[in-house]
Parts: C-alpha cells; structure tokens; sequence
C-alpha cells in the first residue's frame, strides 16, 4: 500500500507525522493553548485531556498505518503550530483537514500546509479527488481551499452536535487529481 511522506517540507514550514510517544506532551500543550479558538468550531476540544491526546496519537498512529488517515503536526521554527490531516472519505477520496494555534493564524500557514499536503497526497495512486468541509459560518477556513482552486461542491447539514456559532451547514469543496500532461 502506497502512503504519504512521514515528513513533508514546504515554505518554511514541515509537516511531520505525530507519535505518540514523542509529540504527547507538545500535543496537549497545543490543543490546550488553542481550545478557546478552536471551540467554536470543534466541538471535540469541549472534552480535551492529557489522556484523550495521548489516546488520539495512539489510535492515528494505528490508523497510519492501516492507510485510513494521516495526521501531521504542523511545525514552524521547530515548533508544533497546529495540524493537518487526510483521511479516507470514500474509495478514491480523500477528505483534508487543518487547524491552527491562534498565533499562527493569518499568516498563510494553512494554505502553505494545505497545499504541501495536497500536493503529497495526489502522488498516491488510489487519490482521485480530494475535498475540504468547512462550516458555513468559518470563513477563514473557507479561504484555504478557495486560494487552492478547490471548487465548492455542495452544502449539507452538518452531522452531529453544530457549536454555538456554527450554522449546522458544512460546504464541501473539492479539487481532482490534475491529469497528465502529454
């Protein structure tokens, strides 16, 4: 089974694979410094604990390995920024997902991660499109895919409990593999 690189470079920024072992504690540390910005539109952040970040690296590592997702810690100057991830959505596609510390923010970090990713994940044979949710009501994460040319797809209502200021609706926006150039 082919996979992604372990450990992605892209301007000025490195997408490394989590471990559990080793990225724990730097883990807890940034979903903690990040929980007030990402509670709105995460609702997972309401239950964080030690214990659920170690578990979450442990069931992602598995999970690596099986080919079902891929979580990478975002890292700037050698230090974890927030995350991104690929999972398997459906056979052929894959489904992107980022977050960010609130001091990484506005920086174009997302996008620059997003696209290395992307960019990653359309190496592997099995990837024929991929797609990124959103809220509605998130703007700056509508603005990743939009800066990448992915093209808004449809609207649905959300699964599950919505956060307080989401609107219940997440829009999909999809981007397919390039074709080859004779």
């Amino acid at each position: 089974m082919d996979r992604p690189s372990q450990i992605i470079e892209c301007e000025g920024l490195l997408l490394r694979r989590w471990r559990a072992g080793r990225d724990a504690a730097q883990a807890f540390r940034l979903i903690e410094e990040s929980a007030d910005h990402l509670l709105p539109w995460v609702p997972w952040v309401a239950e964080h604990s030690e214990e659920r970040t170690r578990d979450f690296l442990e069931r992602s590592e598995a999970r690596w390995d099986s080919g079902e997702i891929y979580n990478y810690a975002v890292v700037e100057d050698g230090t974890p920024a927030g995350m991104c991830q690929s999972y398997r959505a459906e056979p052929g596609g894959w489904r992107l997902g980022y977050w960010l510390h609130p001091a990484a923010t506005g920086r174009g970090i997302a996008t620059r991660a997003t696209a290395a990713l992307v960019a990653e994940m359309f190496t592997l044979p099995d990837v024929e499109y991929l797609e990124i949710l959103h809220d509605l009501a998130n703007a700056p994460s509508a603005a990743v895919p939009r800066r990448l040319g992915f093209t808004e797809v449809r609207r649905e209502r959300a699964p599950g409990p919505v956060a307080p200021p989401g609107s219940g609706v997440d829009v999909v926006w999809r981007l397919d593999r390039p074709r080859e150039r004779i």
